[in-house]
């Protein structure tokens, strides 16, 4: 089981393959069945897993987008997700990696303080998003946001690249985020 890698396999023709990781199995199927539910142009295929690496298969498509999801409730939720970024490589960092953390609406509740896993994006110069995936409407938003993402990681959007989202979404940030961290 070597590194994932973005272009180790060709793209299926007007497919679109998400990878979810992430220790909550029933969030990641309600999220993965939400996201079946949106219109895409594009044929979408979501995969899951708990950890990486993934095994090695010959049947396996091409990732187009790989989401890591953190539930702020649970370290083992953190420390998977820390581990399995060492089976990737690095030019998934290129726009093609997600970071999603959940849970963020019950504060008195989170073994993870929010900064631990903004400082893990940060790390790793990828996007971060927050959604509470236990309530439907939120987790029905955050489906059509990952599916529209996906789509430009995919190549499906005309005149934008993955590489050309991540430096917008990068040139939104706070710009005192090096000073808080």
């Amino acid at each position: 089981m070597s590194a994932l890698r973005p272009l180790d396999k060709l793209p299926g023709l007007n497919t679109a393959t998400i990878l979810l990781v992430g220790t909550e199995d029933a969030l990641l199927q309600q999220l993965a069945d939400s996201m079946l539910k949106e219109d895409c142009t594009s044929e979408l295929k979501v995969h899951l897993a708990r950890s990486l690496p993934l095994p090695c298969s010959v049947n396996r498509p091409r990732i187009d987008l790989i989401v890591f999801v953190v539930n702020l409730h649970s370290k083992h939720s953190l420390q998977n997700v820390e581990e399995s970024l060492c089976h990737l490589d690095a030019a998934f960092f290129l726009g093609k990696v997600t970071f999603l953390a959940t849970g963020a609406g019950r504060d008195s509740h989170c073994s993870i303080h929010r900064n631990t896993v903004v400082r893990l994006a940060h790390t790793y110069r990828s996007p971060l998003l927050f959604c509470d995936l236990e309530i439907e409407d939120f987790r029905a938003t955050m489906a059509q946001r990952l599916v529209r993402l996906l789509q430009i990681c995919a190549g499906h959007v005309p005149g934008v690249s993955a590489l050309n989202l991540l430096s917008l979404l990068r040139g939104s940030e706070n710009p005192s985020l090096e000073e808080a961290l």
